[in-house]
């Protein structure tokens, strides 16, 4: 069975943005950029809300024809057009691309019925459809990408949770640019391949 993983930047007080949406505290350097690539490249599908997917889909297309872009955002761009891509949204009527599709609604069955489909992993972007995912116990993974600030104010990127979720810590990684990932799988999801 493959997992779902969510992927997200959150500060050290757990907002992932912050008053009016502002990203800009966001440390993505050539480093975390080309790690990113490599996980993102290894996945199966884009799970994504309407706003994430209306932001990406404003810049990624096209980002590797502007020789003025570092490597690594012209090299995702291309991981972009490839990867398939389900879009959940209620009022999104059409995308632009072949790969997209659109649902109105998480389906928990419908998720748990590609979860249990042959090939890579997915990842799940965007606060709001995470905590949808998490409500219906979807989420097998957490990529959470610590940055080194505190915000005092936003969106956190967790809000209450419906029960305990216990989770086992895989792995950590601490970039040049002082984001620490914290890889944490649930302690009853599936086994990778390496047995962790």
């Amino acid at each position: 069975m493959r997992s779902i993983i969510l992927s997200m930047s959150v500060s050290l007080d757990g907002y992932f943005e912050g008053p009016g949406g502002d990203l800009g505290w966001h440390l993505i350097d050539d480093e975390l950029h080309t790690h990113l690539n490599e996980e993102m490249r290894r996945m199966g599908a884009f799970l994504m809300g309407r706003v994430d997917y209306e932001l990406m889909s404003g810049v990624w297309p096209t980002a590797d024809t502007d020789p003025a872009n570092p490597a690594p955002m012209r090299e995702f761009a291309a991981i972009w057009r490839e990867t398939p891509k389900i879009v959940f949204s209620r009022t999104l009527e059409r995308t632009d691309e072949e790969n997209a599709e659109i649902r109105r609604e998480v389906d928990p069955e419908e998720i748990r019925a590609l979860k249990a489909r042959p090939g890579p992993d997915m990842t799940v972007g965007g606060a709001l459809l995470a905590e949808s995912f998490r409500r219906h116990d979807l989420i097998d993974e957490y990529h959470l990408y610590v940055h080194p600030v505190l915000l005092g104010r936003g969106r956190l990127l967790f809000g209450p949770e419906p029960a305990e979720s216990p989770l086992r810590l895989v792995s950590t990684r601490t970039f040049g640019n002082g984001v620490v990932l914290l890889h944490h799988r649930r302690t009853d999801g599936p086994t990778a391949p390496d047995g962790t």
